[in-house]
């Protein structure tokens, strides 16, 4: 297992992270999986004997089962691991019970402390933007959970790029902690971080965290071109992320992935997962799993390297168009281009 440092912090964590979205199996949260205790210790065991260090949950995931779970499963184990969680999302029925006010943040922080079992949470992360909340009261919250010992780091989810630009510097002007890290979606399937939010990141010194790096399943394997989706999986029960915009694409991606993985002999998720691992800006993947096999299957991406050439095939076939203002700074602002704009423009300069 590789060891990637978090942003400016100085955390190192594992290349592979588990993700615990599955734990629980509550409400919406069925669809994904219903991972039980004795799975998850199962599933802690086999991310651990992998060398993975960092969990990820949040509150809302089968609203709050899935941290519980979590902090039952690393009992006795917490001191070695990272923990991960997030809020944002409403976890009751009063009106102050979501958002990112200073009163949900530090409500949420505490009742999150206490689902775990643990006395501090070594990443908190902002679970997706707030535009009704002043960022300096929500960072303002985050520093306080810091200073009080509650929380070592503190991250954003699913924000845009000036969402991201903006909490940068409203904690540089008011001298709050700022922001380590992002998790955010990227996959072959779905490369729309490139716009923005992976150059953003080099030029912030951010980690990226990545969820859903296989795209829901998409890039499995198990799905095919003129084929009937799988049973029991996420698209089938309308899971609904991430959103397919071109069938024909992604079909196209596949068909790559499972070249490539036959060529290596593994599965077209591990070729998935390891090209995500050599992109830039990317920090950590965090994987789940509804089945130990799978679990088993992904850890092995840590190991896999493709080649130069098969990098090329997947990058060329899963490439998105580029767009307004970069199609235009490809063409007229080249000889003037920092390595963050270059992480999206260089590859289009040939063109």
């Amino acid at each position: 297992m590789e060891y990637r440092q978090l942003g400016r912090s100085g955390l190192k964590v594992s290349s592979l992270s588990l993700g615990t979205m599955t734990f629980g199996g509550k409400g919406n949260f069925a669809k994904t999986g219903d991972t039980d205790l004795e799975g998850a210790r199962r599933q802690v065991d086999m991310a651990l004997d992998a060398g993975i260090n960092l969990f990820d949950t949040a509150d809302i995931y089968s609203n709050g089962a899935s941290e519980e779970i979590l902090g039952q499963a690393l009992k006795g184990k917490r001191d070695r691991v990272l923990v991960a969680t997030k809020a944002r999302f409403r976890m009751g029925e009063e009106i102050n019970d979501a958002g990112l006010s200073r009163y949900h943040l530090i409500r949420a922080a505490e009742v999150s402390l206490k689902r775990l079992g643990t006395d501090h949470i070594d990443l908190y992360q902002l679970h997706q933007w707030d535009g009704m909340t002043p960022l300096d009261e929500t960072l303002e919250a985050l520093d306080t959970l810091v200073r009080s010992g509650k929380v070592r780091y503190v991250g954003v989810s699913n924000f845009s790029a000036w969402h991201l630009m903006k909490a940068m510097g409203v904690a540089a002007l008011e001298k709050f902690i700022a922001p380590v890290s992002q998790q955010i979606h990227y996959s072959l399937e779905s490369r729309d971080a490139e716009y923005e939010l992976i150059p953003a990141t080099l030029d912030q010194q951010l980690g990226v965290l990545v969820w859903s790096p296989l795209a829901g399943g998409l890039l499995s394997g198990k799905y095919r071109r003129g084929t009937p989706t799988p049973e029991g999986t996420r698209q089938l029960a309308n899971w609904g992320e991430p959103p397919i915009r071109n069938e024909e694409r992604l079909y196209d991606i596949i068909e790559v992935l499972i070249g490539i993985a036959e060529a290596h002999k593994v599965s077209a998720a591990q070729v998935a997962l390891a090209w995500l691992l050599g992109r830039k800006g990317v920090t950590s993947l965090i994987i789940g799993a509804r089945t130990d096999a799978q679990l088993a299957d992904n850890l092995k991406a840590a190991n896999l390297v493709l080649t130069a050439d098969e990098r090329a095939n997947l990058d060329r076939v899963s490439q998105p168009p580029l767009i307004y203002p970069y199609w235009h700074q490809a063409r007229t602002a080249s000889d003037r281009l920092s390595a963050a704009d270059l992480s999206l423009i260089e590859p289009y300069l040939s063109k």
